[in-house]
């Protein structure tokens, strides 16, 4: 059996953690740190980072970043309701949490590369946020009017932009990249962001349990948490982050 293995504990203590609280998998993922650049992949990543879009609004006592959101909205993914049903269920006023969540679309890979390269570095200084959502982040670049070499050349470009970027500005970047037809250019672009992030996590659905995979991580081994499938709703998400 692998076993979790820390090769730099004074890191761990020192970095400011900010954890999923999901049960069974703090055991194996104790949390985002400032600086990371991380990939949530595979099933029910929008409920995940809708939780975290108000989790990062609390305390830091009780587990929050006690900060404001960058949230660039690749995927026309931003859950609106559910953000304000979490909030309500984390005891937070669900306008407020919303008004703190500052929301930039876009609708073409070119349009994403901007509001990233050009705009991002901006955009946590006058928002004052320390997280940064990206969601559906090679979306755009699976679009066949795009060349493939011309997509794969901007989407390294970008990747490697932000994981520089977390790291220099010390901001929690987390990117979703949900199931995407399994092709030749999904599979290499998922490769590229994976190989560029420094921590790498997945939701697997099997028959009676969804599967959480630390995947990738600066100082933890891979391992796989099992969390009940009755235990994956938004409300028992919040319950237990309130």
């Amino acid at each position: 059996m692998i076993q979790n293995t820390i090769v730099k504990p004074a890191l761990s203590l020192s970095q400011p953690i900010f954890p999923l609280n999901l049960r069974n998998v703090n055991e194996i993922f104790p949390g985002f740190a400032l600086g990371d650049f991380a990939v949530l992949q595979g099933a029910s990543v929008s409920s995940l980072t809708s939780l975290l879009c108000v989790k990062s609004q609390l305390l830091t006592q009780l587990g929050g970043l006690q900060s404001n959101v960058v949230f660039i909205d690749g995927g026309n993914t931003f859950g609106l309701y559910q953000i304000a049903r979490l909030a309500q269920l984390c005891h937070l006023n669900p306008k407020q949490v919303l008004d703190n969540i500052y929301i930039s679309r876009a609708f073409t890979a070119y349009q994403a590369t901007s509001l990233i390269m050009h705009h991002l570095k901006e955009s946590i200084k006058k928002y004052n946020a320390k997280l940064v959502i990206i969601s559906d982040i090679a979306g755009f670049f699976l679009d066949k009017d795009i060349p493939e070499d011309e997509a794969q050349r901007i989407f390294s470009q970008v990747t490697t932009y932000l994981s520089n970027f977390a790291r220099e500005t010390q901001t929690i970047i987390i990117a979703t990249y949900p199931q995407h037809a399994n092709t030749t250019r999904n599979n290499s672009l998922q490769a590229l962001t994976n190989a560029k992030a420094n921590v790498v996590l997945s939701l697997r659905r099997t028959s009676y349990c969804r599967q959480f995979v630390l995947e990738k991580h600066p100082y933890l081994s891979s391992k796989v948490a099992e969390i009940p499938l009755e235990d994956l709703t938004l409300v028992d998400f919040a319950e237990g982050n309130a």
